[in-house]
């Protein structure tokens, strides 16, 4: 795609890239998450996951949704913050901010060919994962990058 800000997509907008993608018979690789501290765990993960295929969406919690799943001093970054950074790296090819505690009504939306999730997950535990393999594509649980984490590096800001 083109510059940060145009990686950042709508509802709306990321139907009109599927399709465009699907013409091109490219393989589209989706994750999510609430990357609210972006650390070097979530970097190699999505390096990786972006090898999968030929371009990599990034499904985004809202602030909403991460205080619903994080608690009330989450997110530490405004969505909009969170969208900008992850758009930046050049491996990943969209980013899409969800309402919703999960991702399911967008992963609906996008039919990846892949699914991935991080090792902190199993296979029956991946929200989407039923749907994506109902439509003959895959799931893949990426290692974890041992040391890293959000919540630990929060822990260990507030207590130094």
């Amino acid at each position: 795609m083109y510059e940060t800000q145009q990686k950042i997509l709508s509802w709306a907008q990321i139907d009109q890239w599927i399709a465009y993608w699907r013409f091109l018979e490219q393989r589209v690789v989706f994750t999510n998450g609430c990357f609210d501290l972006l650390h070097l765990g979530h970097v190699s993960y999505l390096e990786t996951a972006s090898r999968l295929g030929d371009v990599l969406v990034v499904g985004l919690n809202s602030d909403d949704s991460v205080r619903r799943l994080k608690g009330s001093s989450r997110p530490l970054q405004p969505a909009e913050a969170r969208a900008r950074i992850l758009a930046a790296l050049e491996f990943v090819d969209a980013v899409v901010i969800f309402e919703e505690d999960t991702p399911l009504r967008l992963i609906e939306k996008i039919q990846p060919d892949v699914l991935v999730k991080g090792g902190d997950y199993t296979e029956d535990r991946v929200v989407g994962a039923d749907f994506v393999r109902s439509k003959g594509g895959e799931v893949v649980i990426l290692p974890l990058v041992e040391g890293f984490s959000t919540t630990a590096l929060i822990q260990r800001a507030c207590a130094g």
